[in-house]
Order: structure tokens, then C-alpha cells, then sequence
């Protein structure tokens, strides 16, 4: 037993290779730079992300804010199979922490920038439940939020003529709602729908501010670089040491969650089954064709740039990615069960336990396969991922609702 433990602190030199890139040293500072969002780093358009992002107003029963489904006291999720605001969306709430880095949102990738999703729960029944016209009123005729979005924007456009810009309630997409807005002039339709991209812009602005703090894990890969005979007692255990040389090696964890991230970026089907009740979800292969009717895609007029949209134009949409989804980074397990694209499993024992049977996919093909790793050597695994929490790098005040946020 005791010459297990001293194995697990001996690397060999790919293994510290390896070990070295999946440190959060190596995480650029800032996100990859979005041309699409031209405020996407300034300070005022942060201050009004922030804002926006707690303000409950911003709903059609004035109880729902983003932080409702992205709790910063959760990693940004909140705890749920699939989240619940003003009805129960069909999918499991992923962390904000990071997604920055990522070229595609939300599991199945239908979003390709970080602005043009925070649109999407906006007008979402089972979300906040509103939709563009309730919400660029709110800013336009709120003292305070017409003063950030000019002072961001550099322009707050008149919208108070009934006759233009017709009073709307509820979701965007029910039928009365799309016959007032069919209604409208296309030059006031555009006006709507700028002020409406530019709130996704701020909220964009606050949210690449949320980047992962260093874990346990972290601490060690820098006690191993600093220590000259390979070998660091304290900052792990000998279990979750052991995990770490399974995630590496055996376990073969790094072919999908790899890089500071633990993610890989890419879109891959797992065999997850449906929850209960429900058909089998479609993942990137519908993901993909939503993204490019997207009338807030990177190609659109509402886009800074749209000459910056090589992933989009090249965007694979082949029969394989049917039931693929994204890989969610690994960071901060600990607070962001259930797990899944709809929260299918409770425990990290159950997605350990799946992969180490994978089982047929429901659709598609499920591209692991099993693991057949020892009872032991599951709960080594375990334990090493439970090393991967870390609270945000981010002052503590981006963490609460501002003071002024009525």
C-alpha cells in the first residue's frame, strides 16, 4: 500500500507535459477578443452588464433576473435538473465561469457570441418571458438606464409614439405579439432590435469578466513546477493524486477535457439518455441550424464585425453531431451538479459510472468508450476532480446586485 502512495507523486516528463497544460497559468488573462461586441472590454458597458444582469425588471413578472438561473453563489448555475424562472426550461443551467473563451453557447451551440445569447432567455416563455420591445422601453424610459446606455452607446433613440412603437407583453414569438410587431415599419423594427442587441452586448461586457480562479489543483501543478525532485506531499492527497494520473492517463479524460479549461470546445455525443418523458434532444446537429437563422448571428447587421465569422461559416453540420453536445469545462464540480445537458445525473459517482460502461447512444453514436476502471480507481478519479473548485477571479462586488439596482 505505502509504495502506491509514494507512485502517485512520480511523473514521468509527458506526464508533467501533460499535467503543465491543463494549469490555470496558462489560461490567457483575456478572453479571445469578440470584434462582433465593439464594447465588449469597456468599463461603462461592464457597469451596465452588471446591472442588467441582477435587475429582476427585466422579466415579465418582475421576479426574474439572470442570476436567478446563474447564481454566482453556485458557479453561475443553480442547482436544478433544468432550470425553473417563469416556467422550466428543457435544459440544465451551465456555468458562466469562462464560457468567454468559448466560441459557441449553450449546449447545443445555437449561439455564436456571448451577446446574441444573452438575448435568448430574454424572449424565452419559460424564462424572463419578455420580449425586445418590453425591454428596450424599460432602458429608454428608466432615468438611470438611459444614462449607462448612452453613456455606452452614444445614442438613446426616441421610442415613446404608441402609434410606432406599440406597447408589447409577454414572449416575442406568440402570434399576437409577432401581428403588432409585423406591424411596425422596418426602420422602427431596427431600431427595437439594435437597442435589444445592445443590452445583450453589455451583458456580454459583465459576464467575460468571469474567468476561474486557481483550485487545488492549480496549487499543486505550481508546487511540482517549483520543486526540482518531482514530488509534492502536502497541497493533494495520495487519492486524488492517483485520480489525477487515471484523468491523464487511463481514464483517457484529457482526449475531450483538456487545456486550462478542461474543455475542449468541441461538440460530442456521449450516450447521455433523455430525461424521462422526453424524445431524444437533437444537440448541435438542430444547434447548427438554429445559429444561422439567427437574426443575431455574427453575419447579421447587428454584429460589429461580421467579417470575423470563420466559425460560423465553416460550422460542420453533418449527421454525426446528431445528440452531440458541448464539453462543459470541469472546473468547480463541486457546485454545479446535476450534470448533463439536462441534469440527467445527480453525482459525479453517476457520470463516472456512465463512462465507465458508456452505453449505447439513444441517437447518434456514442463516441466513448468504456472505461472499465475498478471501483477504486473511480473514487481516486473522483476525489481528483473534487480538487478543481475555485472561487472566480473577480472582485467580490461583480458577485452581489449593485446598490444602486432597484
Amino acid at each position: 500500500m505505502w509504495s502506491g502512495f509514494q507512485a502517485a507523486d512520480q511523473w514521468s516528463s509527458a506526464e508533467l507535459d501533460q499535467i503543465n497544460s491543463l494549469w490555470i497559468e496558462n489560461l490567457p488573462e483575456s478572453p479571445p477578443a469578440d470584434p462582433t461586441n465593439l464594447v465588449a472590454d469597456r468599463k461603462e458597458a461592464r457597469t451596465l452588464g452588471h446591472q442588467l444582469f441582477f435587475d429582476q425588471r427585466l422579466s415579465s413578472n418582475g421576479k426574474v433576473s439572470c442570476a436567478t438561473c446563474h447564481d454566482p453563489s453556485l458557479a453561475f448555475t443553480d442547482g436544478l435538473k433544468t432550470s425553473r424562472a417563469i416556467g422550466i426550461s428543457a435544459r440544465n443551467a451551465p456555468s458562466l465561469i469562462g464560457v468567454s473563451y468559448s466560441p459557441w453557447l449553450y449546449w447545443d451551440g445555437r449561439k455564436d457570441s456571448q451577446w446574441s445569447q444573452a438575448l435568448s432567455p430574454l424572449e424565452d416563455q419559460a424564462e424572463h418571458g419578455g420580449n425586445r420591445m418590453f425591454y428596450a422601453k424599460l432602458i429608454l424610459n428608466d432615468p438611470d438606464y438611459r444614462g449607462s446606455y448612452k453613456a455606452v452607446f452614444g445614442k438613446t433613440p426616441e421610442i415613446n409614439d404608441s402609434e410606432r412603437f406599440p406597447d408589447i407583453y409577454g414572449p416575442f414569438e406568440t402570434p399576437e405579439n409577432k401581428a403588432l410587431w409585423s406591424g411596425m415599419a422596418k426602420s422602427d423594427q431596427f431600431t427595437i432590435n439594435e437597442v435589444f442587441a445592445n443590452l445583450g452586448k453589455a451583458l456580454a461586457a459583465y459576464q467575460r469578466m468571469l474567468k476561474p480562479g486557481a483550485s487545488r489543483f492549480d496549487d499543486y501543478v505550481k508546487s511540482l513546477n517549483s520543486n526540482q525532485k518531482n514530488t509534492s506531499s502536502n497541497v493533494l492527497t495520495s487519492q486524488e493524486k492517483l485520480g489525477l494520473k487515471l484523468f491523464i492517463g487511463k481514464a483517457d479524460c484529457t482526449n475531450c477535457h483538456n487545456g486550462p479549461l478542461l474543455a475542449n470546445n468541441a461538440f460530442h455525443n456521449t450516450g447521455l439518455l433523455s430525461s424521462p418523458g422526453k424524445l431524444p434532444d437533437l444537440g448541435r446537429k438542430r444547434g447548427i441550424d438554429i445559429v444561422r437563422q439567427d437574426p443575431f448571428n455574427c453575419l447579421n447587421a447587428f454584429s460589429d464585425d461580421n467579417g470575423a465569422c470563420m466559425e460560423l461559416l465553416y460550422a460542420s453540420s453533418t449527421k454525426e453531431l446528431v445528440g452531440s453536445f458541448r464539453t462543459p469545462s470541469l472546473r468547480n464540480l463541486k457546485l454545479t451538479a446535476p450534470y448533463g445537458h439536462a441534469g440527467q445525473q445527480q453525482s459525479l459517482a453517476e457520470v463516472l459510472n456512465h463512462y465507465n460502461e458508456a452505453p449505447d447512444a439513444m441517437i447518434g453514436h456514442n463516441e466513448a468508450k468504456p472505461l472499465k476502471l475498478w471501483p477504486w480507481e473511480l473514487w481516486q478519479l473522483e476525489a481528483f476532480l473534487e480538487t478543481l473548485h475555485a472561487t472566480p477571479k473577480i472582485e467580490g462586488k461583480w458577485l452581489v446586485p449593485p446598490k444602486n439596482n432597484s
